[in-house]
């Protein structure tokens, strides 16, 4: 069976061995939503940096032959690990400097040498693939003449839309929350009027940007005066700006047992991959990890891969092709709500694939987690793996952690304490095994990082 690399590069470009340069620009929904008219939004805060330096995801989702630009060079003693288990690594192309508020494109964009480099490559056949593709993707693409192998800015950013994803279920009569588009103010009156008869009946609803991710742009209500006020808040901004367009989804808020997301692969000729389904761990909606596999009824993962077709097709229609990621859910009565919203990118759960299949053993489970650090210092690599140990993955189909992110652990260093990440892919036989390592994790992570400077 081939691997998911090579048939997303056969999707992409045609062949299973085109040279890809990868590009870890995450959360690109901040470029697609500038300019647009949703809920309010910040820029630039502490943890832009650390986001900015989830870069280094792409490092383990490109494979031997291919290239992958980074903010920053990994640290020696991560890769030399990544090695010693067995890890074919890309080629690893650095931007001259590490502006922390800005992402892998701009920096690169500031780099003449990387620019040439990247020319250089495209005269070899390789195709820049990034994590999404904005604007700013293009203008890398142009500067280096590296050819993406995505479609347009302005495709992606159509299809990535929360209410393209609304408005397609809605014509393929896929089952979702009861809710309503507003693409213009009129509308928003419309979707608040309809709105405000749910509230009044008990039940609450959410407002949600068209553009936001990970817990942002999303507001929950429970009741009409506070529906009115975010609506009044629209209205004032429309008459300051004179713009009379809105970017906003309002649908009822629906109560659930399990988070969900699967992938789905499109091919330049319309057809499609199921690639998979996992289990997503969320708070207060934002992403925090992923249980593998999910728990769920043969049927439940028939009804996603019928639906993983529709969308497909659908995407395929309006010019779209690559990696998509789909959010859904459970309800308490066990149905499935198998389109809460649509990610025509690359997502969190992508760039573990590859590790999965090079570790993972029939009948493991597996977790990928984040897990928040305090620190006082910068913490090398070195010093993690001593307080780690025995708890690392030591090979195929054993039980353990691999760390698949470093770079954002040390990402906030700066004169004073800061925060930091830790990405990681845990493996176990089962799921009390898989508990227990990581709560062992946890704890020793606690112990090392709550040290201070000597």
């Amino acid at each position: 069976m081939q691997n998911f690399l090579s048939r997303m590069k056969k999707a992409l470009t045609g062949s299973p061995d085109t040279p890809l340069v990868f590009l870890g620009n995450f959360e690109v929904e901040d470029q697609w939503a500038r300019g647009e008219p949703g809920l309010p939004r910040t820029s630039f805060s502490a943890g832009a940096a650390i986001v900015n330096r989830m870069d280094e995801f792409a490092l383990l989702l490109a494979g031997e032959g291919d290239h992958v630009v980074l903010k920053e060079a990994p640290d020696d003693d991560h890769l030399a690990h990544l090695e010693e288990l067995g890890i074919a690594l890309p080629e690893i192309l650095t931007a001259a400097r590490n502006d922390p508020g800005a992402t892998v494109t701009r920096d690169a964009l500031a780099d003449p040498g990387l620019l040439r480099t990247l020319s250089g490559l495209a005269g070899a056949g390789a195709l820049l693939s990034p994590h999404g593709t904005s604007e700013a993707e293009e203008e890398l693409s142009a500067a280096a003449r590296l050819p993406l192998v995505t479609p347009s800015a302005a495709v992606c950013k159509a299809v990535n839309s929360k209410i393209y994803s609304r408005r397609l279920a809605d014509e393929t009569g896929i089952r979702q929350a009861t809710g309503w588009t507003a693409g213009t103010l009129a509308e928003l009156a419309d979707a608040v009027a309809a709105a405000r008869s749910l509230l009044a009946a008990g039940r609450s609803v959410v407002a949600k940007d068209a553009f936001g991710v990970s817990g942002k742009g999303i507001t929950v209500i429970d009741d009409e005066r506070r529906l009115d006020r975010l609506h009044e808040m629209i209205l004032r901004r429309a008459r300051k700006s004179g713009d009379q367009r809105a970017a906003l989804l309002v649908e009822e808020w629906v109560a659930k047992k399990a988070d969900l997301n699967y992938q789905f692969t499109v091919y330049r000729d319309g057809s499609s991959h199921f690639d998979f389904v996992k289990e997503a761990i969320t708070e207060g909606g934002v992403h925090k990890g992923h249980r593998i596999p999910a728990d769920l009824t043969p049927a439940q993962v028939a009804e996603l891969e019928e639906t993983s077709r529709t969308l497909a097709k659908r995407l395929a229609a309006d010019g779209f092709w690559g990696v998509v990621g789909v959010d859904a859910m459970v309800d308490p009565d066990d149905r499935l709500y198998p389109v809460i919203e649509i990610n025509a990118r690359n997502n969190m759960s992508t760039y573990q694939v590859r590790m999965q299949e090079l570790f993972m053993a029939p009948g493991q489970v597996a977790l990928a987690r984040q897990y928040p650090l305090r620190l006082a210092r910068r913490l090398p690599y070195a010093r993690l793996r001593a307080a780690l140990d025995d708890l690392l993955l030591a090979g195929p189909g054993g039980a353990g952690l691999l760390v698949n992110n470093f770079a954002t652990v040390n990402a906030g260093a700066g004169d004073g304490p800061f925060d930091g990440r830790l990405y990681g892919l845990l493996l176990a036989p089962d799921r009390a095994a898989l508990a227990a390592l990581d709560r062992e994790i946890a704890g020793r992570l606690h112990a090392e990082t709550d040290r201070r400077p000597s």
